[in-house]
């Protein structure tokens, strides 16, 4: 797609016809080679922004696809790193690309690494994390799952933990990306109306003031934080921010 190294459009066709989890199978052999991939440049721009907030010990990827973020966390943690995604296949490339060491904790000024199948919306883990990020995933989650999505993370976080993941401002009405981006979401909708198992893959409901309640309502302290290195736009708000998401010592009741 795009690329000679990417996806055909037939491969992409049988992708989008399959459940999220084959469909990523399939695709990620490819999939770094998509525009689906987190641009190096919001990578980057996430890890300079968290990186006066550290070091961190022990840090987790929430869908980690082929393993780009875990890229940024190696550079902050001192300890760990774990990426968690329900794909074999996009853990397969990502161990491949990473690797997964078995060395102690920190031996040799490097944390260790570990990829874990899990669904992102039961995670298997404890409150042994200092640090969670996300790049890209949330389309893949209705607006409903967004309170166990959030209260899962809160409780694999220990006290005064951070769960960051950057957001774009949305396209001004009218302009090309908007008309795109609703042509994508209307065809997602269609295909879920008519076919099994379904494929969620929304770009227009994950929505600031939303994610804001419900990671409150989870027993989160928001920050924001502009993404200065890619602008501002006519009215002066940033083109991205980055939401840091503080665990405070008890989730809200809901």
């Amino acid at each position: 797609m795009f690329t000679p190294q990417g996806p055909t459009l037939r491969e992409l066709a049988v992708q989008a016809l399959s459940s999220i989890e084959h469909g990523y199978d399939l695709l990620a052999p490819k999939f770094d080679h998509t525009p689906f991939r987190t641009p190096d440049a919001i990578l980057e721009a996430v890890g300079k922004a968290l990186a006066p907030m550290g070091p961190f010990d022990a840090g987790l990827d929430l869908c980690c696809g082929t393993g780009a973020g875990m890229e940024v966390l190696r550079g902050l943690c001192r300890e760990s790193v774990t990426g968690v995604d329900i794909s074999t296949g996009m853990l397969a490339v990502g161990r491949s690309r990473l690797g997964e060491p078995a060395s102690p904790a920190g031996a040799g000024g490097a944390p260790t690494v570990a990829f874990v199948r899990a669904d992102a919306r039961a995670l298997p883990f404890g409150p042994e994390f200092d640090l969670v990020v996300s790049f890209g995933a949330f389309g893949h989650f209705l607006p409903r799952e967004l309170p166990g999505l959030f209260s899962g993370v809160h409780a694999v976080l220990r006290p005064g933990g951070r769960f960051a993941f950057p957001v774009t401002a949305p396209p001004r009405a009218g302009s090309p990306w908007y008309w795109a981006l609703l042509g994508f979401d209307t065809v997602m909708r269609v295909r879920n109306a008519v076919r099994r198992p379904t494929f969620v893959m929304y770009y227009r409901t994950f929505r600031l003031g939303d994610v804001r309640r419900e990671l409150a309502r989870a027993g989160f302290r928001t920050e924001l934080h502009p993404l200065n290195e890619f602008g501002r736009r006519r009215d002066g708000s940033p083109r991205a921010r980055m939401i840091v998401a503080v665990r405070e010592d008890a989730p809200a009741v809901i």
